[in-house]
């Protein structure tokens, strides 16, 4: 069955070890959507290799748009391509190392259109190699400073309701095209990680909502483009855009408020990550925010008194999350 509402976005670089699996898995939704795949100036031969696939093989590949940059422009761009070459009311992104479930694009659909202040619904992101286990069900963030997802490494089984967090992981995850038009796209200072939360937390600024729907399901190779969980490049870069997803985000009375605890959080995340001999990649992160701030203050959300209520809620849940964090 074809649904004329929703395309499917696909950041790629470098993906040929996972592209055609991923692929021929959207083949196979019980609801068809367009494909656009956007490689990020991948250097290896994905891109040759899935032209040549598609003309030999036309039955096991959806419709497919392939748009190519000429450098490695980073996540947020990528899928911000796709967004606005996308002529739907919803767009799906999703990972490159994925395979999805039949069903995913149909549930999601479902879960999306349920209610219009809804913002974007995340899939249950299953680990490939481990599939009873939870890669990602979407983030929560705190006032540590710290994004998370609660399952991550847990059962699968543990997390089987459909829940709201603070923002889907755009891994896996369909959003409401009408909104980011109100809200703006996501934010490429960031290049890659955080982006998900800093679009998802603005938002909710704005008094929308974003879900985790565990009806709707992939399974996910994890770090297809990064190479592994921790590296240094990706330390370097995460708490570089934690820093300025923080600024960004938060009046200042909000951020002194939040100080402690956020000093707490970063002092505990620079032990952390020198025990892990990433001390000087998670620091030198720290400094790169600083920059991305000064780079960045036109970008800041401004504040209104109209989402002082949505500011409120927004604060009681990141002292929330960090009883979460440890006890959930």
């Amino acid at each position: 069955m074809a649904d004329n509402k929703v395309t499917i976005v696909i950041p790629n670089y470098n993906g040929s070890k996972y592209l055609d699996a991923c692929l021929r898995s959207l083949k196979k939704q019980t609801v068809a959507a367009p494909v656009i795949v956007v490689d990020n100036g991948s250097t290896d031969d994905c891109i040759e290799t899935l032209r040549c696939s598609i003309k030999r093989h036309t039955d096991c590949y959806p419709e497919i748009t392939i748009h190519e940059l000429s450098d490695n422009t980073g996540f947020a761009n990528a899928v911000n391509v796709g967004i606005e070459l996308s002529q739907t009311e919803y767009v799906i992104l999703l990972n490159n190392d994925t395979v999805a479930n039949e069903k995913m694009t149909e549930k999601l659909l479902v879960a999306i259109s349920e209610n219009e202040k809804v913002f974007s619904v995340g899939a249950k992101m299953l680990q490939m190699k481990e599939p009873h286990n939870i890669d990602d069900c979407g983030d929560l963030y705190c006032a540590l400073g710290w994004a998370f997802s609660p399952g991550r490494d847990k059962p699968a089984k543990s997390y089987g309701k459909k829940t709201a967090v603070t923002s889907a992981c755009a891994g896996a995850a369909i959003y409401r095209k009408s909104i980011f038009d109100k809200i703006g796209l996501f934010d490429e200072a960031h290049f890659c990680y955080l982006e998900d939360v800093d679009v998802g937390y603005r938002a909710r600024i704005y008094g929308y909502k974003n879900l985790y729907d565990p009806s709707a399901y992939v399974y996910h190779a994890g770090s297809g483009t990064s190479g592994s969980r921790y590296n240094e490049f990706k330390e370097e870069l995460t708490s570089a855009n934690n820093i300025y997803l923080i600024y960004k985000n938060m009046p200042a009375l909000q951020i002194l408020i939040n100080l402690p605890l956020l000093l707490v959080g970063i002092i505990v995340k620079q032990i952390y990550f020198s025990r892990k001999g990433l001390g000087k990649s998670y620091f030198m992160g720290l400094l790169r925010g600083f920059k991305k701030i000064s780079k960045g203050v036109n970008k800041k959300v401004p504040f209104d008194k109209k989402n002082l209520i949505n500011y409120f809620v927004l604060e009681l849940e990141l002292l929330f999350n960090c009883i979460r964090r440890f006890v959930g």
